[in-house]
C-alpha cells in the first residue's frame, strides 16, 4: 500500500532521469524532462514537510485537494469532506473548525449560511442593553462534598476517542492542545496511554464494561489496578461510560490489526487479537450496586470527581438510577448525556443511525428528572454530540447543560477529513490508525497549536454570544434565550416548546405523562416501560 500511495511521484522521478538521460539525443525531450523534475521536486518537499497529513502521507496527488482549495475554498466541502451515517456535516461547521484551528478569519462576507427562513430555524434571543465581553474564563467547579480533590472543568472539552482508535501521534496532539488551552481530554474507553502522559493535559479517565487499564485476566474490574493509574496527578475525573450515544447497547469493537504491542499492554489483552467490549459492566447490574461503584471508584482515586456518560433510552431506566441516588444518597458529580448523532467506526450502521436518543431530547429528559427529583444542584450536567461551534454549545447550555463536550470538530483540528477509512488501518492522515510510517505525517506540535486555537476561538465566539444575549456567565442561559420556528407564523422559546418540570415536582405529584414512568421505576432493578 506504501508503493501506492507514492507510485505518482515515482513514476515523475523516473520519467525526469530517463528523460534527462536521453534530452542531449533529443532536445525536444527537454520540456518534459524539466516538467517531471519539477513535479519530483514537489513531491520531495510534499514528503520533507511536516504540515499537512495528507501532503507527506500522498506526496503530488495530495496537491490536487490544495489546488482545489486554491481556485474556490467551497469546492473543499464538496469534494473532499463526506456525509457520516448519513448525516451530513453543515458547511458551516466545518468551515469553523477549520478556519478557527488554522487561526484564519472566521468572519464570513455576505451574511448568514443558514436559512433563517426555514421551518426549523432556531437562534438565540439577544439584549437590546448587552453586556461587556467577559475577560474570565468560563470554568465548573465539578465536585460534591464527598471529593477532596474538585477539578475545575472548562466549558469546553475533548469528548471520548480512545488509544488504539486513534493514532499515538493523534493523542499526543490532542492532549498538548488541551495542556496549552486548560481544558481536559477524555481518555476514551481503551485507557491511560503513555501517550496520554507525554504532555501534561488534564484527563478524564473514561471506565467501560471492558474496564481496559485496570482489568484482571478476567476482564473484570481490578480495584488495585484502578487506585494506581488513578492517582496519577493527570487523571482529574473518572467517567464510568454506560452507554455510547453512536452505538448505544452495544460494546465497542477494536480490529485485531490495529492491536499492536502497546495497545494490548495499555489495555490488558492479547495482541493482535479483536478487542471487544462487553455490552454491560459486571462490576454492577442494578441501579443502587452503579450508585455503590461510583461511591467505590470515588474512594479508590482519591477522593476525584466520579461521573457517568450514558445515551438516555428508556425514560424509566434513567428514572430507576435517580431513585437509586435517592435510595442511596450517593450521588455522582456529572453526567454526561451522549447524542446518538455522534459518530463511531466500531458499531453497525443501523444500531448508529436509528438507535438511541438524540443528544437534545436526551439532554432535556435528564434535566427534567433530575430538577424533578431535587438533585439537579447536587450534580453537574455535561453535553456529548456533534458540537463544533459556539452557537451549538449555547443552544446546549441554554437546556440545561454546564459545559459541553466535542470529538469530531477536534479531528478536524488534527486533520481529519473524513475519508469513513478508521477500521481499515489506512487513514489517510495518520489520526486513526496504527501504521507508524501513516502517522508520521501527523505534526504533533502543529496539530497540538490548531487543537489549541480551534477551542480557543470557539470560546471567544461563546463569550461573544453570551455578552451579545446581555448575560455574564453561560450558566445564566436558559430556555427562555432559546428560540425556535416550528412552522409558518409558529415561533417559541424552548421554555415553552419543552415541558420543564418544577424542582421537587416528582417526589410530590408528578404530571399525568411523567406519573407512570416515576411510578413504575425502582432502585433495586432496571425497569424497561
Amino acid at each position: 500500500m506504501m508503493a501506492l500511495r507514492y507510485l505518482p511521484w515515482l513514476i515523475c522521478v523516473l520519467a525526469s532521469v530517463l528523460l534527462a538521460l536521453v534530452v542531449q539525443r533529443w532536445p525536444h525531450t527537454l520540456w518534459p524532462a524539466l516538467l517531471f523534475a519539477t513535479a519530483s521536486f514537489v513531491g520531495l518537499i510534499d514528503l520533507l514537510q511536516r504540515r499537512h497529513n495528507l501532503r507527506r502521507n500522498y506526496p503530488l496527488t495530495a496537491r490536487l485537494r490544495w489546488l482545489f482549495e486554491a481556485i474556490r475554498p467551497e469546492l473543499r466541502q464538496y469534494l473532499f469532506e463526506s456525509e457520516t451515517d448519513g448525516r451530513p456535516f453543515s458547511r458551516e461547521q466545518r468551515s469553523l473548525v477549520y478556519e478557527r484551528a488554522k487561526n484564519d478569519n472566521d468572519k464570513q462576507p455576505f451574511g448568514t449560511l443558514q436559512d433563517v427562513y426555514a421551518a426549523d430555524y432556531e437562534w438565540i434571543n439577544h439584549s437590546t442593553t448587552p453586556h461587556d465581553k467577559s475577560d474570565q474564563p468560563f470554568r465548573i467547579d465539578v465536585g460534591g462534598d464527598e471529593c477532596t480533590q474538585p477539578y475545575s472543568a472548562s466549558i469546553f472539552n475533548i469528548s471520548a476517542m480512545s488509544f488504539g482508535s486513534l493514532s499515538a501521534n493523534a493523542i499526543r496532539a490532542l492532549n498538548r492542545g488541551a495542556q496549552l488551552g486548560q481544558f481536559y481530554h477524555d481518555t476514551g474507553e481503551g485507557g491511560v496511554s503513555p501517550y496520554h502522559l507525554e504532555h501534561g493535559g488534564d484527563l478524564v479517565w473514561e471506565l467501560g464494561s471492558g474496564y481496559f487499564g485496570c482489568r484482571n485476566a478476567q476482564g473484570r474490574f481490578d480495584p488495585a489496578r484502578f487506585a494506581d493509574v488513578a492517582a496519577h496527578p493527570q487523571v482529574r475525573m473518572i467517567e464510568i461510560k454506560l452507554s455510547q450515544g453512536a452505538k448505544p447497547g452495544h460494546g465497542g469493537v477494536l480490529p485485531g490489526s490495529k492491536v499492536n504491542h502497546e495497545i494490548a499492554r495499555t489495555r490488558g489483552i492479547p495482541v493482535g487479537q479483536d478487542c471487544i467490549s462487553p455490552a454491560c459492566h459486571s462490576a454492577f447490574s442494578n441501579p443502587l450496586e452503579l450508585m455503590q461503584f461510583i461511591a467505590r471508584v470515588r474512594e479508590l482515586s482519591g477522593g476525584k470527581p466520579v461521573g457517568i456518560k450514558l445515551c438516555i433510552g428508556h425514560t424509566s431506566e434513567f428514572m430507576c438510577m435517580v431513585k437509586a441516588m435517592l435510595e442511596s444518597a450517593i450521588v455522582p458529580d456529572f453526567i454526561v448525556i451522549d447524542g446518538a448523532e455522534g459518530g463511531t467506526g466500531a458499531a453497525p450502521l443501523e444500531l448508529t443511525n436509528h438507535v438511541g436518543t438524540p443528544l437534545r431530547e436526551g439532554l432535556v429528559l435528564a434535566q427534567n428528572v433530575l430538577v424533578g427529583a431535587g438533585l439537579r444542584d447536587r450534580l453537574h450536567l455535561a453535553a456529548a454530540g456533534k458540537i463544533t461551534s459556539a452557537s451549538r454549545l449555547a443552544i446546549n447550555l441554554a437546556l440545561g447543560a454546564d459545559w459541553c463536550n466535542a470529538a469530531r470538530g477536534f479531528m478536524f483540528a488534527i486533520g481529519c477529513v473524513q475519508s469513513l477509512s478508521c477500521h481499515t488501518d489506512r487513514c489517510p492522515t495518520g489520526v486513526a490508525t496504527q501504521d507508524r510510517w501513516r502517522q508520521r505525517a501527523l505534526n504533533v506540535t502543529d496539530k497540538a497549536e490548531r487543537v489549541h486555537n480551534y477551542h480557543r476561538h470557539t470560546v471567544n465566539a461563546l463569550i461573544e454570544i453570551i455578552a451579545s444575549a446581555g448575560l455574564d456567565h453561560p450558566q445564566a442561559l436558559s430556555p427562555r434565550h432559546l428560540y425556535r420556528r416550528n412552522g409558518p407564523g409558529q415561533v417559541a422559546s424552548a421554555a415553552a416548546f419543552y415541558e420543564w418540570l418544577q424542582p421537587g415536582e416528582l417526589l410530590a405529584e408528578p404530571r399525568a405523562n411523567w406519573q407512570t414512568a416515576w411510578s413504575a421505576a425502582r432502585a433495586d432493578r432496571f425497569v424497561m416501560l
